[in-house]
């Protein structure tokens, strides 16, 4: 009997269809698989009443804007899917322009690093739904805020931010031909159910009674009577200097710090500094490249008034390594150039639209190199003695609208190469 042998070929493409049939049998059930886990899908009805009811308000200049942020059940509700358990933090806005101006809302001055609606809509892709994604895309798009804001018209949509936790400082410039009007409005974050008890402590400490003071001079003594240093928690220790002080409303100085980057992030190592018998009122940082830290800036109300503006009084520090050092809290060590520190913080806030006057004072008392003073923790520093006081008013503001007071010459005695005399018993 003859028996037909398969050549060699045949069995080789044989094989090859089959491994091929197999293959594109395996991705159908992968895609299947795939899709029916996260295919998307329109929501049928999207109703912004909640966000109304609950939205926070304010009008400046015949404008009023509303604002509230999403809760994860809002983002589902409105995207067909929980946004913010991606890391972002949708934010309702409505902009109602009774001027005769068209506005335009800047993103930028409310998150120098939003996320667009399609970088959003990438991050919820499912494999091989092309239709579904473009959908999703368009979905997002529709919601978003969009520019122009023409006069007399009321605009509404969602700006895709980085996430603040309890309290969200919400910053908004809407520019208009040879005009731009600001917005600070502070918004609950309806995911956080702790209550913010630090903003809170913070508004109380701000509209507690307070020395009031009128004039130049005798505020510039006041502040160089203030102490040096904070202490620490058994409060004999000498802490890290207070060498910069913040004057303006709380809403003004709140915006510039967050133009310029800065965040609420208190650590513990922050409450073993005590000044008026209380850790710091507020701590903010700002991070940058890969979330590295950077400065800091611990803030306490001080029980003084200028003009009827709140007075803080700051330790601006940065770790040793800067933005190579660790990340983890209790391995931040002061870097001992706090000058450098202080000088770079009010090179920062310079760009921040809101400075309006810069002098400096004596208080924090001379510290050489050779002779440097001791914090916590065994850490030193050393200083020229002065603290850096910034009057802030409501952006916008140009640089060179920035006002330089003659309370202490700081540019002539860098040339000279004077330093800073004894004050508040410190050498």
């Amino acid at each position: 009997m003859n028996v037909a042998v398969p050549s060699l070929a045949r069995l080789r493409a044989g094989f090859c269809l089959g491994w091929r049939v197999l293959v594109i049998l395996a991705l159908g059930a992968l895609q299947g698989a795939l899709g029916g886990c996260t295919a998307w899908q329109a929501p049928e009805r999207v109703d912004t009443a909640s966000l109304q009811r609950r939205a926070v308000s304010a009008t400046v200049q015949d404008v009023r804007l509303s604002a509230a942020v999403l809760s994860a059940d809002d983002s589902r509700q409105m995207f067909g899917a929980d946004i913010n358990g991606t890391g972002v933090q949708p934010v309702w806005v409505e902009v109602e322009n009774r001027t005769s101006h068209t506005l335009w809302l800047l993103r930028t001055g409310t998150d120098p690093d939003y996320f667009s609606p399609l970088e959003v809509a990438w991050s919820l892709h499912a494999p091989w739904a092309g239709p579904t994604n473009a959908a999703l895309d368009a979905h997002l798009e529709a919601f978003s805020f969009e520019n122009p804001i023409l006069p007399g018209a009321t605009r509404a949509g969602i700006i895709f931010t980085n996430p603040q936790r309890r309290t969200r400082l919400f910053n908004v410039d809407l520019l208009g031909q040879r005009m731009m009007i600001p917005f600070t409005l502070f918004l609950p974050v309806p995911d956080d159910v702790r209550n913010d008890q630090e903003m809170q402590m913070l508004v109380r400490r701000a509209e507690a009674p307070a020395v009031e003071y009128s004039e130049p001079d005798a505020f510039r003594a006041a502040l160089e009577q203030l102490p040096c240093c904070a202490m620490g928690a058994d409060g004999m220790a000498a802490a890290d200097p207070l060498n910069v002080v913040l004057i303006g409303t709380f809403a003004d100085i709140a915006a510039v710090l967050t133009r310029r980057g800065f965040r609420r992030e208190a650590q513990e190592l922050d409450r073993t500094q005590r000044l008026f018998g209380r850790p710091p009122d507020a701590v903010i940082r700002k991070r940058v490249q890969g979330g590295a830290p950077a400065n800091w800036m611990r803030l306490w109300v001080a029980p003084l008034r200028y003009q009827g503006q709140l007075v803080f009084l700051v330790q601006a520090g940065r770790p040793i390594g800067g933005r190579f050092a660790v990340a983890a809290g209790k391995d931040l060590v002061l870097h001992p150039d706090v000058d450098e520190t202080r000088n770079l913080l009010i090179q920062d806030l310079l760009y921040s639209g809101g400075l309006a006057q810069l002098g400096f004072v004596a208080g924090v008392g001379l510290a050489t190199v050779a002779q440097p003073r001791h914090s916590l923790a065994g850490t030193t520093y050393h200083t020229d003695g002065l603290r850096a006081v910034m009057f802030f008013a409501t952006r916008p503001l140009a640089l060179s609208d920035v006002r330089l007071l003659d309370w202490v010459p700081y540019l002539e005695r860098r040339e000279t190469g004077t330093a800073a005399g004894t004050t508040n018993g410190q050498p």
